[in-house]
Formats: C-alpha cells, structure tokens, sequence
C-alpha cells in the first residue's frame, strides 16, 4: 500500500512556493491565490506556524523601509524535512494519479 502524503494540500502547495528558494509570507499567499486558495492573514499565519512547528519551513523577519517607514517582513525557506514531504508527496500523487488512469482508461494531455 502506498504511503499517504503527510502535509495537507494547502501544505503541499505552500511547499510547492518555496521550492525554488525563499519567499515572503506576501509572495507565499500570492502564490497560493495561483492555485486558487486564497489565505486570509491570520489564517496563512497561523498555517504557517503549524508548518514551522512541523520543521517543513524556517521562517525569519527581515527589515526594510518602504515609504520611509522600517517594516520588518516574515520571509520562509522550505527545510530538508519540507523538501523531503514535498517530495514524498508529488510521487505519492503521481502513483495515485497513475493508478486511476489504469482503472479508468483516462490518460492525461
């Protein structure tokens, strides 16, 4: 039996941001609004707590000044534990997706 992914798909598609480098919690949301997920701050902050709290990402404010005033912005890196759940993930939904197309006769393109 194949392993269940352990993030959520909200997680998955956080991860799936951050794979390419380190983002903003601003960059982060505008890409989940891509996938079609839209976060609410309170609530993307708070996924993103669960998510350091499970060592999928590292997070660290960084200061700037915009429009002379000094911001301090959250910035997130995925992990090796987040890479390696992002990874096992992906296979584990191109496994399922492989199946059902076995099952069904569907094919994708």
């Amino acid at each position: 039996m194949a392993r269940a992914p352990q993030p959520s798909h909200v997680q998955f598609a956080v991860l799936s941001c951050l794979i390419g480098g380190p983002a903003s919690g601003r960059d982060i949301r505008k890409g989940l609004a891509e996938f079609g997920m839209r976060q609410g701050g309170p609530a993307f902050y708070q996924l993103m707590a669960r998510m350091e709290d499970a060592k999928f990402v590292a997070g660290s404010y960084e200061q700037k000044i915009v429009k002379s005033q000094i911001i301090r912005e959250r910035y997130y890196r995925i992990t090796a534990a987040g890479r390696g759940a992002w990874n096992d993930t992906r296979q584990f939904y191109a496994r399922a997706g492989s199946l059902v197309d076995r099952e069904t006769g569907l094919a994708h393109g």
